[in-house]
């Protein structure tokens, strides 16, 4: 099956017009629920577990809460970060997005 050259360049043209769009998907919700755990372990993995009651009180001695206006990301080396302050610009778009 032979394609033409304007085909092929039709296609590319609408290809680099869509990569922005697709670039800026707005933001969706994180849904954690209240009896789900969930952890990052040492070799980077990510879990889920379904948490019981029974032994809540222990769970919560060495706990912290996460400050509101924390972001977390997976960095460049595959590690867990968090960064807490600005995230987004005064317009409510994404400060850490797309170059474009």
């Amino acid at each position: 099956m032979a394609i033409s050259t304007k085909t092929f360049a039709l296609v590319t043209v609408l290809g680099a017009f869509a990569a922005p769009a697709l670039a800026q998907t707005p933001a969706t919700p994180w849904e954690l629920k209240p009896d789900m755990g969930y952890a990052y372990d040492k070799d980077g993995k990510t879990y889920s577990y379904k948490m019981g009651t029974s032994n809540a009180g222990e769970l919560l001695k060495g706990a912290k809460k996460v400050p509101r206006g924390t972001l977390f990301f997976i960095g460049h080396n595959g590690q867990l970060y968090m960064r807490t302050g600005p995230y987004l610009e005064a317009d409510g778009k994404f400060r850490f997005g797309s170059d474009q």
